[in-house]
């Protein structure tokens, strides 16, 4: 970081840091990149299907199968995966026997859910779950009546009463039979679950197929004297979903309570540092930056709303709100960045004398970004070396693991290949909040540097427990230590390289997500989005290169 008024050089990067960057990329290669792309996959398959394939494959089942005419273009495609069956898996190590043994080609807990809601109406009344990689349909559910199709008839369905008399055992046992017998199970060999007598489902336990605790399941519901969903698989044992309840529960309090409310008090206080230091720095400096951060939170907002099809106009006034709502909290998320970058840059060049956020027409700038650049992608290297260690300790001390959550997925995006864009995000406003404004801010109050660090570091991490990760104490313990790597950056390097280093620290891991769905546009995109951070330094260079400095000095750390 330069003191104000004098020349911009950015700190050279010492041997020893370089040699860190490439023990950090390679541990982050070999522990999480490799293992990735060995496993995960189905034999046999090696790429996702495409949602259209999805419908087509939906709508074939629909007519061969359930006697309904639905076109293509009439489902929505969704992914869904089933987060607590895999949790356990994960939690208990049985993920590489359940691929053995190809139970995740017939029961896969990821799928691509086809449903189809008549306009109209509320509810969908037919839905169909497919294997993502072959593509076949793995269970289903249906309505009473769908608009163009007829319900199963034949030998396979039961007239029902004019008073819906509840369906005896034995008639419930034939009609699944046909089911049970498509699905090549032989009904002898399985077990009635106690309770099926008296109740509107019907579910088969085959106990010689196991995952851990978890029994092979045939889950049968019934209505109007037909099957009305079949969905053959497992599922976590009632300790653990319970275990999981508890912990989101207090995932909850801790992002409200550690994350939501502190943030708030931070930036109610950069608004009144930006007006009580105005003199020291400038209301047009954090415009374009936060009018940048407000257009990529609209685009990762559209981006992630559901797709609709057909004429479903409840679907689409949903959407509507959804995007209205989130169009209120992108314009709140980037005032904050604002007053953050006003604010922050005014109170360290006023009470510390120091120059943390260049500014373009500064002699030296061009070349200063371009530092700042290798500097973050060198220092995003050790990071995610610091980032795997921390995951084999946490795995060693507390046991952690991690399962799946949809509502982040790239699958449920309309182009997946845009998610790195939400890197940029992160490294604009959370560099800008906790580290340039956040660090100094909380420094008037301990009048410690490291104290202050640690407390914005608390607060960045507690804003992550949300993520699929247990115990939940794990996720703040490695996001302190790397967030107090990123306030070391920070005071050493400045805002611009710590920024580039937590854009390119994510950009790698959300462009090596894209790579591993391995179609080829998002493996571009993962291609692209790992180099863009330098293109971007590259392209400012080019545009600030003219300007050089008078004679440069060393510069002294803050810390």
């Amino acid at each position: 970081m330069n003191p104000v008024g004098q020349p911009l050089k950015q700190r050279p990067l010492s041997k020893g840091l370089i040699i860190s960057g490439i023990i950090g990329i390679a541990l982050f290669i070999m522990f999480q990149v490799f293992p990735s792309l060995l496993g995960g996959v189905p034999e046999g398959n090696t790429a996702v299907i495409s949602k259209d394939v999805a419908r087509s494959n939906a709508a074939a089942f629909a007519a061969e199968k359930l006697g309904y005419t639905v076109s293509d273009g009439e489902w929505n495609i969704t992914y869904q995966s089933d987060s607590s069956f895999f949790g356990y898996m994960s939690r208990e190590k049985l993920l590489e026997d359940y691929s053995k043994k190809k139970l995740d080609q017939r029961y896969p807990y990821d799928v691509y859910h086809a449903a189809f809601t008549p306009a109209g109406q509320n509810g969908t009344l037919l839905t169909v779950n497919l294997n993502m990689y072959t593509g076949q349909a793995v269970s289903f559910a249906r309505g009473a009546a769908v608009p163009g199709g007829n319900s199963r008839s034949g030998a396979h369905s039961i007239a029902a009463s004019e008073e819906e008399t509840p369906l005896s055992l034995a008639q419930k046992e034939q009609l699944a039979r046909p089911w049970l017998k498509e699905w090549g199970v032989n009904p002898a060999k399985l077990q009635i679950e106690p309770g099926s007598s008296g109740s509107s489902g019907l579910t088969y336990t085959d106990s010689s197929v196991t995952v851990g605790e978890s029994r092979l399941q045939y889950q049968f519901t019934f209505d109007g004297g037909d099957v009305s969903s079949f969905k053959p698989g497992f599922t976590a044992p009632g300790w653990h979903t319970s275990y999981v309840d508890s912990q989101k529960s207090l995932a909850t309090k801790m992002t409200l309570y550690g994350y939501g409310l502190p943030t708030i008090a931070l930036g109610v206080l950069a608004l009144i540092y930006s007006i009580l230091k105005r003199s020291h720095t400038s209301f047009k400096r954090g415009l374009f930056l936060s009018t940048v951060h407000f257009l990529i939170m609209m685009a990762t907002t559209y981006n992630m709303l559901p797709e609709t099809s057909g004429d479903n106009v409840e679907a689409r006034v949903t959407a509507i709100v959804m995007f209205v709502i989130y169009a209120l909290y992108s314009l709140l998320m980037s005032s904050l960045l604002y007053f953050s970058l006003v604010g922050g840059d005014g109170l360290w060049r006023k009470e510390e004398g120091m120059n943390p956020w260049p500014r373009a027409k500064e002699p030296g700038y061009g070349q200063y970004v371009l530092d700042s650049i290798r500097a973050g992608y060198v220092w995003a290297f050790v990071l995610l070396g610091v980032q795997t260690l921390m995951f084999i300790l946490l795995s060693l001390t507390l046991h952690n693991w991690s399962t799946t959550d949809a509502s982040q997925s790239p699958y449920n995006m309309r182009y997946a290949w845009l998610l790195p864009v939400i890197a940029w995000l992160a490294g604009l406003s959370e560099e800008a909040i906790y580290r340039l404004f956040g660090i100094r801010m909380l420094k008037k109050i301990v009048r410690s540097t490291l104290i202050a660090s640690l407390i914005t570091t608390l607060i960045w991490a507690f804003g992550h427990t949300l993520y699929p990760i247990y115990p939940i104490s794990s996720r703040p313990i490695e996001l302190t230590v790397i967030g107090l790597l990123f306030s070391y950056i920070f005071l050493r390097y400045g805002f611009i390289a710590v920024m580039f280093s937590h854009v390119v620290f994510d950009s790698i891991l959300m462009g090596v997500t894209l790579i591993f769905m391995k179609e080829s546009v998002n493996v571009w995109a993962g291609i692209f989005a790992i180099v863009m951070p330098f293109l971007v330094a590259y392209i400012v260079y080019l545009f600030n290169r003219s300007k050089t400095p008078g004679d440069p000095e060393v510069v002294n750390p803050v810390i």
